[in-house]
Formats: C-alpha cells, sequence, structure tokens
C-alpha cells in the first residue's frame, strides 16, 4: 500500500491551525506535475490519507454526501483478507481543499458506510453534510463517479488533498490480479511511470482528464522490487504468471460502487449489478 502516514498531521491548513506534517516526505518535484485543467477542488485531507467527496450518477443535493478513500485508511486499521465493514459508526474529520489546495473548511463523518481490503481498497464514510450545504457554505462540488470502466491510454490525474499535490499520467493497463502480502485485489489500474505516487497519497482520487470524473482510487506501488510483499504489489495473470515492475504504483477503479449506492446515497450491497463483497 501507499502507507498511511499514521501518527501524522495534516499537511494543509485548518480553519484556525496550520500545522505541517510531524513525518516529512520528500519535497515534491517539479518535474513530477503537469499543469492541466484537474485540480484539487473537492478532495479532502484525512490524519493519514488522501480522499475526496464524491457522488453517485444518481445521488441527490440533499442527500448526505460520502468521503471516498482507501480501505486501509481506515481509523480501525486494515480490514483483513474476506473482511468487510459496513455502517460502522464514526466521527473522523476531513479537510475540505478548493481547486489551489487550500483548506476551506471541516467536514465530519457519522459512520464508515463501506470499507473493505478484498477485491478492492476502499472506504466510503458517509458525512452529516449534504451535498447542497457543502456547495452552499464552501462553494465545493462533489466529484461524480463515472459508471463506466476506465480504458487503456486514458489521460489521468491523482489528485492528493494530503500533500496539496497532482501528478499526472496514463492508464497504462491493467493487472488481473494484484497481490500484496494478504491481500488480493482485481482488475487493478497500473499506471504509467510518471505517476510516483508517494505515502500519503493512499485514497486520492483518479480523476479522468477528460471528463473530470472519478475512475480510480489511488492505494499502492511496489516500492523495492520484491515480489507480492507489503509495499511490493505484484501482478498475477489468468495463468498464474507473476510480474514485478518496481517503481510502478497501481489504483482500485472504482465504477463498481455506483451500482451499489441506492436511494438516500445509502450503499445497498443487494442491489441489481452491485459485486463489492459482502460482509
Amino acid at each position: 500500500m501507499k502507507k498511511p502516514l499514521i501518527g501524522a498531521l495534516f499537511a494543509v491548513l485548518f480553519i484556525g491551525a496550520g500545522i505541517a506534517p510531524a513525518t516529512a516526505a520528500p519535497a515534491p518535484d517539479a518535474t513530477d506535475v503537469r499543469v492541466k485543467a484537474v485540480d484539487l477542488a473537492g478532495t479532502v485531507a484525512l490524519s493519514n490519507c488522501s480522499g475526496s467527496v464524491v457522488r453517485a450518477p444518481s445521488s441527490q443535493p440533499d442527500d448526505p454526501a460520502l468521503v471516498l478513500s482507501n480501505g486501509h485508511c481506515l481509523e480501525s486499521g486494515f480490514p483483513g483478507p474476506g473482511e468487510v465493514v459496513l455502517d460502522q459508526a464514526s466521527t473522523r474529520s476531513f479537510t475540505l481543499l478548493d481547486a489551489a489546495g487550500g483548506g476551506v473548511g471541516t467536514l465530519r463523518a457519522d459512520k464508515v458506510a463501506y470499507g473493505t481490503m478484498t477485491d478492492t481498497d476502499v472506504s466510503l464514510y458517509q458525512l452529516t453534510s449534504t451535498y447542497a450545504q457543502i456547495e452552499s457554505s464552501y462553494g465545493i462540488e462533489a466529484l461524480e463517479l463515472d459508471a463506466a470502466r476506465p480504458a487503456q491510454g486514458t489521460a489521468i490525474t491523482v489528485a492528493s488533498g494530503y500533500w496539496q499535490r497532482t501528478y499526472s499520467c496514463s492508464v497504462d493497463g491493467f493487472a488481473y490480479r494484484l497481490k500484496e502480502g494478504e491481500w488480493t485485489w482485481k482488475d487493478s489500474v497500473r499506471y504509467t511511470s510518471a505517476c510516483q505516487t508517494i505515502g500519503g497519497t493512499s485514497g486520492s482520487p483518479v480523476i479522468d482528464d477528460a471528463t473530470g470524473k472519478v475512475v480510480a482510487v489511488n492505494n499502492t506501488g511496489n516500492e523495492d522490487g520484491q515480489e507480492c510483499t507489503d509495499n511490493n504489489p505484484c501482478e498475477v495473470d489468468e495463468n498464474g504468471t507473476v510480474t514485478v515492475r518496481e517503481g510502478i504504483n497501481y489504483a482500485q477503479q472504482t465504477y463498481g460502487i455506483v451500482p451499489c449506492v441506492g436511494s438516500g446515497n445509502l450503499i445497498d450491497l443487494d442491489r441489481e449489478g452491485c459485486a463489492l463483497p459482502k460482509p
């Protein structure tokens, strides 16, 4: 995983408190980031990860808003293989960012609507605020989840609220299975080498540059060239052949979340087309 920065403080400015991370990462290299239309509006900073305020195509203005991040970013720790977190009470807070990466306000969860590291690496927090309230208070709109699978070659931006920076690259391809330590993920997005994401970028939305929609959630990369170990995922194809790509990073597709979002923005794993793992 792109390790959550456990114990580190936010890198963004809070309302009334501007504190840098206790564990500093290497300074951003300007050559890693290209100027583009996609910005940081709607992203959030967690205490240890990145995330974004997201909506499904069917979400309504008065629905409680959702924050998307990784399952491995949950405050309760990494879910084990086969474990699914559903409707678990939470009071977690998130710093909402504007287009330039400035903190404009604090959002709060009332529950973890869904979380898992099985087949995918995703968490969805339900907030105490509606989309309409967030837009009215801060002028920030939610990012929309794309209902379609991204295509190879799609130009994408990984937008990290934690680090207030973006990474630009393309979808290089897809890993049939991506195995890391105890966990296995299906049909993962593989980035081209330009997206050199770092710890703290976990949970960042992966945005299609052409549509502005979220197509995946950033979650891991092979750091040391090891095979299938923690922080060194390996690709496994349909025939069981293992491929290691040192320095290459990955994300989990999000189009599969869309069929699981029901009336009132509730996560309903029994809805037609919903294939997210169940408890």
